[in-house]
């Protein structure tokens, strides 16, 4: 018998991925570039034995079938059930394990056929995901740009708006954008070229200010192509636009930009800032949105934080009142992580007989 346990981080982009040129190999119209998260991660252990009569799979101690196209294609790739990027880079690299392979340009092109995002998750730090141009997507992978200690005062706030399933899916949304958007292809060809070569000298240079400007311009025109689309796929709600705003009253208030936000295709904000800034911004945050569980150890996750106030001219000056009560689900507080890690087997989470413990 032989078995593996692994982890894959979660990556949040900073330019976005949204398009595909082909939908099969999952070949984005784009390059993009993303942060590698600590504290968020995928789990997988895989058990193989000659005794084992069939293959089995389960997310979330809920047994899966194997019909899904996406899982097949890993599968085979990687021998030769997460929709998330954590999820099947985590698959790919725990079957890498097992059977001892270590490329991880290859173990990227494969966690690519299983979510276009996920080939980014094989690397920590900073990773920029190559679009390629070949048919067969050969070239089509990730490299890191900066390992996760090039820029260690760089920290995230995730503030979890919904949790709730959207009502239109990433790839649904992708294929409708490409068809329907005349913006999806001025972003693609000109725009997302500038912004690479632009957040890339940021993040080299350590330069926050240009880093987050960036970001939220890319954010924001990614939502534009969205409701380009047609008809429009909406994934921010009434909560994303007031976290939208009270970012730029805080940045104008403090007289440079100390925060930036980016949203993926949901209403959740993810917010980069300096270490520095974070236990302000905390505060800042929980007077906009105020929240029963504030003080609860389900609300505020992750990396602990000591809150600091406001100065009372910088509330003043942004007329800080609160916007709604228990309009945020909880909050994150994560920084630059490493990459996928192998587990010790203590960790495992299925027993020899390949069931899950909790059985």
């Amino acid at each position: 018998m032989r078995s593996a346990t692994c982890t894959a981080p979660v990556n949040i982009a900073v330019i976005k991925y949204w398009g595909k040129r082909d939908e099969e190999l999952l070949l984005p119209i784009n390059d993009s570039i993303s942060v590698t998260l600590s504290e968020m991660y995928a789990k997988t252990t895989i058990v193989a034995s000659p005794e084992f009569d069939k293959n089995r799979i389960w997310l979330n101690g809920e047994e899966q079938t194997f019909d899904s196209p996406r899982i097949l294609n890993v599968l085979r790739q990687s021998a030769g059930l997460a929709s998330s990027a954590a999820g099947y880079a985590c698959l790919v690299y725990t079957l890498a394990t097992l059977y001892g392979l270590q490329d991880r340009l290859e173990l990227s092109s494969i966690a690519r056929l299983g979510s276009g995002s996920a080939c980014r998750s094989v690397y920590g730090g900073f990773v920029q995901w190559n679009a390629g141009t070949k048919p067969d997507g050969s070239d089509s992978i990730a490299v890191q740009l900066a390992p996760s200690t090039h820029w260690p005062d760089l920290e995230i706030l995730i503030l979890v708006v919904s949790d709730n399933r959207k009502k239109t899916s990433s790839t649904g949304g992708m294929e409708r954008s490409v068809k329907t958007s005349p913006l999806i292809a001025y972003r693609a060809s000109k725009c997302v070229p500038e912004r690479i070569q632009g957040i890339t000298k940021a993040i080299q240079d350590r330069d926050f200010e240009t880093f987050a400007d960036i970001t939220m311009k890319d954010s924001n025109q990614f939502h534009a192509v969205c409701l380009d689309t047609y008809p429009p796929c909406v994934y921010l709600n009434d909560v994303s636009h007031a976290i939208i705003d009270l970012v730029h009253r805080f940045n104008a208030a403090s007289g440079r930009t100390k925060v930036a936000y980016t949203f993926d295709a949901g209403p959740n904000a993810c917010l980069y800032l300096l270490r520095q800034d974070v236990p302000q911004v905390l505060n800042l945050v929980k007077t906009a949105f105020p929240n029963d569980k504030s003080s609860s150890s389900d609300y505020l996750k992750g990396i602990p934080i000591t809150e600091e106030p406001l100065p009372e001219s910088l509330s003043s000056a942004m007329n800080l009142e609160p916007i709604g009560h228990n309009l945020l689900k909880y909050i994150i507080h994560t920084r630059v992580g490493e990459g996928p890690q192998i587990l010790p087997e203590t960790n495992s989470l299925l027993t020899t007989s390949g069931l899950p413990k909790s059985n």
